[in-house]
């Protein structure tokens, strides 16, 4: 099963045919408002919730799951961090964007390691909003490499057009986020890739000052490859530089 489901409709959506359907979460009901308002400009539909367990409720409830989910942290009833586990324990998941507050990089590395697509630190800019929101579902409807065939590396499997990654015929339950990363390793496999030319191809951005998105998505990452038990490849990080898909016996080699 893969965490992102629908891209060919959502990619309709995003060309105009039909609107796309956000589900925001947070208690703060005056900023809530103002957000939907401007996203409803954008052309965006949202459905808007005050606290964690009426937004759990609806995503898992409703016959129509929301193509994206903006979450806040500081949620009552259910934090986001609550919401965002019932979330992938229950559903095939749609792509979230945390709110978190500036700084507080505990909050932004909790919810990556939850599965969060990428994090917004508050306060921001709308257009800022509006940008993350078009970033992260160009990521799971556009082509994310030179072709959307199905390919083979070694032992593993990656299907671009499906968004589903394969290790030794094992399954890896994969963000859009990790699949890119991985993906884009495996085409450039035993080479070191930037962690700005990461965050550009997985993330649809460029890579901001003291971000350590990047660095989270590989960690989880190389966890759910662990969880395999299959050795065959492994992610390696470059002080300074960035990360390497290698063989575990193979040396590195310039980009």
């Amino acid at each position: 099963m893969t965490s992102h489901e629908g891209a060919s409709t959502l990619g309709d959506m995003i060309m105009g045919t039909d609107a796309v359907r956000i589900l925001l979460i947070d208690d703060d009901v005056e900023l809530a408002e103002m957000l939907s308002a401007y996203l409803n400009r954008e052309g965006f539909s949202v459905d808007v919730y005050h606290d964690g367990v009426s937004g759990l409720t609806a995503m898992t409830t409703s016959p129509t799951r929301p193509d994206l989910v903006i979450l806040d942290v500081m949620l009552p009833r259910l934090d986001g961090f609550g919401v965002l586990k019932g979330m992938r324990d229950s559903i095939a998941s749609p792509p979230v964007l945390m709110l978190t507050a500036r700084g507080d990089d505990d909050d932004r590395i909790a919810g990556l390691e939850l599965g969060a697509d990428d994090y917004l630190p508050k306060p921001f800019n709308p257009r800022e909003l509006v940008a993350r929101v078009r970033a992260i579902l160009r990521r799971i409807t556009e082509p994310a490499g030179p072709s959307q065939e199905p390919f083979v590396v070694g032992s593993l499997s990656l299907d671009p057009a499906r968004i589903e990654a394969q290790l030794a015929g094992i399954t890896m339950m994969l963000t859009a986020a990790e699949f890119r990363i991985l993906e884009f390793l495996a085409r450039h496999l035993g080479q070191v890739v930037t962690r700005s030319d990461l965050t550009e191809h997985a993330l649809a951005r460029k890579l901001e000052l003291y971000d350590r998105s990047i660095d989270t998505h590989v960690s989880n990452l190389r966890r759910k490859m662990n969880l395999t038990g299959v050795h065959g490849f492994e992610i390696r990080g470059v002080r300074g530089v960035g990360y390497q898909l290698a063989r575990p016996a193979s040396p590195l080699k310039p980009s």
